[in-house]
C-alpha cells in the first residue's frame, strides 16, 4: 500500500509541475568542465525550478542534499555562501556562487550556451504554483534527514527531474545526506516520450538519442531511469524500489 501510495503522489507531483524537466531538446552548447555543484533539499520548490533547469539543459550536477535538520552539508554551505538558503549553487569552473532559483537558472543559460525556459513571466509565476502544488502532495518527502553513515564517494543517479520513480529515489539520497552525481537524462526526441513499452515497442525508437542516454545504454544494456552506480560498493541496479531499499540497508544509520 505505501508503495503505490508513492509512486501514485509522485506522479501526480509531476502531472502538477506540468511534467516540466522531462526533455532536453535544446541542451547546453558546452558542459563544464568540472562539475557543478548544488546545495539543496529535494521538496523545495524552489530548488526543484533549478533542476528543472539542470535537465532542459543537459548539465550533470554534484548534489550536496541539505534537508531540514542535516549537518552534513548544510554547515558548509553555510561556511560558503554564508546564509542557509536553498538552492545555492557553487560553480568552481567560474567561482560564481549564487542564491535565488531564478537567478541560477539565467547564469547556468548564459554561461554554458542555452535557454532558460519558462524564467520569464507569466511562465516562471505558473511553474513556480506547479512546483509548490508538487511539494504539497508530498509534504514528508525528501524534506527531513535521517541518520546515515557517509560514504567514502558521492553515489551516481541516472535520472531526470520529472520521472516519478527517480524523484523517489532522489528523495530517500536527500533524506539521507548521500552526496550524488545527478547524471540528468532527459528525453531528447519526441520518440523517446511515454513510458518505456511506448518508446521500445510502438516507436521502435532509438534509445540513445541523448548524451547519458548512450552512456546509460553503453553502461547498462538499456536505458531505463532510475538507475544508480555506487563506487563504493560496485553496485549498479534499476529499479526504485529495490534502489531505496538498498539505500537503507547500507547507509541508513
Amino acid at each position: 500500500m505505501r508503495r503505490a501510495f508513492d509512486v501514485t503522489t509522485s506522479v501526480l507531483a509531476s502531472t502538477a509541475a506540468l511534467w516540466r524537466g522531462t526533455d532536453c531538446f535544446a541542451p547546453a552548447r558546452r558542459q563544464p568542465a568540472e562539475l557543478l555543484r548544488l546545495y539543496e533539499f529535494e521538496g523545495c520548490p524552489y530548488c526543484r525550478m533549478v533542476r528543472q533547469t539542470l535537465t532542459e539543459l543537459d548539465l550533470d550536477v554534484l548534489i550536496q542534499p541539505c534537508p531540514q535538520g542535516g549537518t552534513r552539508f548544510r554547515p558548509l554551505a553555510v561556511a560558503l555562501g554564508g546564509k542557509a538558503r536553498f538552492p545555492f549553487l557553487d560553480d568552481p569552473n567560474t567561482g560564481t556562487r549564487l542564491y535565488e532559483s531564478r537567478d541560477i537558472a539565467a547564469y547556468l543559460a548564459t554561461t554554458y550556451g542555452g535557454r532558460a525556459r519558462g524564467n520569464t513571466q507569466p511562465l516562471r509565476s505558473l511553474f513556480l504554483v506547479g512546483s509548490m502544488t508538487a511539494s504539497a502532495l508530498r509534504p514528508l518527502s525528501g524534506m527531513r534527514a535521517r541518520p546515515s553513515k557517509a560514504p567514502a564517494q558521492p553515489l551516481e543517479l541516472y535520472s531526470f527531474e520529472s520521472s516519478p520513480y527517480s524523484r523517489l529515489v532522489r528523495e530517500r539520497l536527500c533524506e539521507l545526506e548521500l552526496a550524488y552525481v545527478l547524471r540528468n537524462t532527459g528525453k531528447a526526441a519526441w520518440t523517446d516520450m511515454g513510458p518505456p513499452a511506448v518508446r521500445d515497442r510502438l516507436f521502435k525508437a532509438a534509445a540513445d538519442t541523448g548524451r547519458n542516454r548512450a552512456a546509460l545504454l553503453a553502461r547498462a544494456g538499456r536505458v531505463q531511469l532510475p538507475y544508480l552506480v555506487d563506487p563504493n560498493t560496485g553496485t549498479e541496479m534499476f529499479e526504485s524500489a529495490a534502489i531505496v531499499d538498498y539505500l537503507d540497508r547500507q547507509y541508513a544509520a
